[in-house]
């Protein structure tokens, strides 16, 4: 049987969606187990299905999907093997979803809009899951949209062990690349030991991915910014705010992300002259042809496999973080 044995037979299992197979493999290996084999196909007329080929009664399921495009076919196979733990008698089922699908719709911007994240956590509760494991959500009070528990995980270690061993603080500034992001980077540029600075954009509500105007509050002349964000979709918000930091006088700027969602036209647009690099973590597949020479993409596995264990264990999630962020 795949799955680690504890005290009380408590008995974990993996099981993966078909969207991002290696990183549930790397996963598995850092937990010292298997991935229980699944018997997942999608039938002529685009229907789902999905059956475990061992028992996974009394288990602490744990369901890892990466929600990358096509985000809805995906978000389906993940509900439809949480419906089948559920009446396959697991005991308890965790949602692990690195990138938490539609997470930018939290909130109504304008009448008549979905909250489609609050969407999301209902259907998750209904299909049977019990808890939901998150990397950087892209707004926190997304936590309280679920009726249970909500790991909420920070990929700030990983990338922040990445860029002590890469880039000089002396020289150093930390930028957020929006308002809503000031918090994120005030805790980035407090463990890094530098200087802060914000781009306030300026977006039209009717044009998705496009910002007008950006304003820089903070010194960033002579500088190399760290551009923080939670995510890269399209690639032109971060580019334009890339090109902005160039013309205040930055000497160089690096981007930062958690989730490389890379929407084309991405991969050509952060190519750009005003970006030196671009780190992410591989929460989201990123295939050889969304790759270029400038990217850097750091493993999330040993993160997102220590909170499993903390989980399974009846651990501490938080004491991963020392308490804070």
């Amino acid at each position: 049987m795949s799955g680690i044995k504890s005290s009380g037979e408590k008995r974990l299992v993996l099981v993966s969606g078909r969207a991002h197979p290696q990183l549930a493999l790397d996963i598995a290996a850092e937990l010292g187990s298997e991935l229980v084999p699944t018997d997942a196909r999608t039938f002529a007329n685009g229907e789902l299905y999905a059956r475990f080929d061992e028992s996974v009664r009394g288990s602490d399921a744990f369901v890892i999907q990466s929600h990358t495009a096509p985000i809805n076919e995906w978000l389906m196979e993940q509900l439809i093997m949480v419906d089948a733990l559920k009446r396959a008698s697991a005991k308890r089922i965790t949602v692990v979803a690195p990138f938490y699908p539609y997470a930018r719709q939290d909130k109504k911007g304008r009448g008549r809009e979905p909250i489609s994240a609050r969407l999301v956590a209902d259907l998750f509760k209904v299909a049977g899951a019990d808890r939901i494991m998150s990397v950087d959500l892209h707004a926190a009070q997304i936590q309280g949209f679920f009726d249970g528990p909500v790991d909420h995980l920070f990929a700030m270690p990983v990338l922040l062990n990445h860029f002590r061993e890469k880039l000089d603080p002396e020289t150093l500034t930390v930028v957020s690349p929006d308002m809503g992001r000031v918090r994120v980077a005030d805790i980035w540029s407090d463990k890094l030991g530098v200087p802060l600075a914000i781009i306030h954009k300026r977006r039209d509500p009717l044009v998705p991915n496009q910002v007008s105007v950006h304003e820089i509050v903070g010194q960033v002349e002579g500088r190399v910014c760290l551009l923080v964000d939670d995510l890269i979709d399209t690639g032109r918000t971060i580019v334009r705010a890339a090109e902005a930091l160039k013309a205040a006088g930055a000497l160089g700027v690096v981007v930062a992300a958690t989730h490389a969602v890379f929407s084309d036209p991405a991969t050509d647009i952060l190519q750009s002259d005003f970006i030196d690099s671009v780190v992410v973590t591989d929460t989201l597949p990123v295939p050889e042809d969304k790759r270029f020479p400038s990217l850097m993409v750091l493993p999330i596995a040993p993160l997102l496999g220590r909170a499993i264990r903390e989980v399974f264990e009846d651990g501490s999630v938080t004491s991963m973080f020392d308490g804070a962020a």
